[in-house]
């Protein structure tokens, strides 16, 4: 059986426990190395065959996979964060079914979690917004017609933007079309690693911070009221508000 597996963000104590238990079990590896943090993989077998995926088509990925299954060996594709989000494990999976090969998926922790993490915020604030819109910018890889940011910005709701960072005027002025310029917004590079930075603004000067900063990639932008200071409590733990497990005080 073939597993693939989200690394998680950066942070290698952010890996599951049994992502880890894979990674360290597998007698074959197939890293996304450009985004990675080989710190992953620091507890593999010394005779395991590690592959950068970095530099590898699809073909020669699966090729790699098919040879392990013949061989009895076990194999493991290792994906940054959560491979659901921007995995583009999808066409790894059904070329795998086309071969008979069996395969499971083990979650990782996505960067975009992380990102609210180390920025200490929640993106689900009541009265602020219970919406969360992930997203990319058009760049080489067009978007679906119905998915342009434009069109997205309209609800302003929770934006969290992936793949972008290098693209932010653009970015930002396409935001701008419906959201305030006052919006704050965070740019988060490479959250949970070492080398993590985070900047933050508003849709008005956010692209200058960013270049300033010299992030050209490797970030996530979040957009939203979110990031501010007011919104309303909740009702989960409102004392006055009765539920299947407490009844509210009167």
């Amino acid at each position: 059986m073939v597993h693939f597996i989200g690394a998680g963000p950066g942070d290698p104590e952010l890996l599951t426990i049994r992502g880890k238990r894979l990674i360290d079990e597998a007698d074959v590896i197939i890293y996304a190395g450009s985004l990675v943090n080989p710190a992953v993989l620091k507890d593999a077998k010394k005779d395991a065959k590690i592959y950068n995926s970095a530099s590898m088509h699809l073909e020669e990925v699966i090729q790699v996979l098919k040879e392990a299954e013949e061989q009895g060996k076990q194999a493991v594709r290792v994906h940054t964060g959560d491979p659901a989000v921007y995995g583009a494990h999808r066409e790894q999976m059904d070329a795998l079914d086309r071969l008979g090969i069996a395969y499971d998926v083990i979650p990782g922790v996505s960067s975009f979690l992380a990102t609210a993490a180390v920025l200490k915020k929640e993106y689900t604030l009541p009265g602020v917004s219970q919406t969360v819109i992930l997203t990319r910018m058009e760049g080489r890889t067009p978007m679906p017609e119905k998915e342009k940011l434009v069109d997205l910005a309209k609800h302003q709701a929770t934006m969290v933007i992936f793949l972008s960072v290098g693209q932010m005027e653009e970015l930002a002025g396409q935001l701008m079309t419906a959201y305030p310029p006052e919006t704050p917004v965070a740019v988060v590079y490479k959250a949970t690693w070492e080398d993590q930075k985070i900047v933050t603004g508003c849709l008005a000067d956010i692209a200058r911070k960013v270049k300033e900063a010299g992030i050209t990639k490797t970030a996530l932008t979040v957009v939203g009221n979110f990031l501010g200071s007011e919104y309303e409590l909740s009702k989960l733990y409102d004392k006055h508000f009765t539920h299947e497990f407490r009844k509210g005080i009167s």
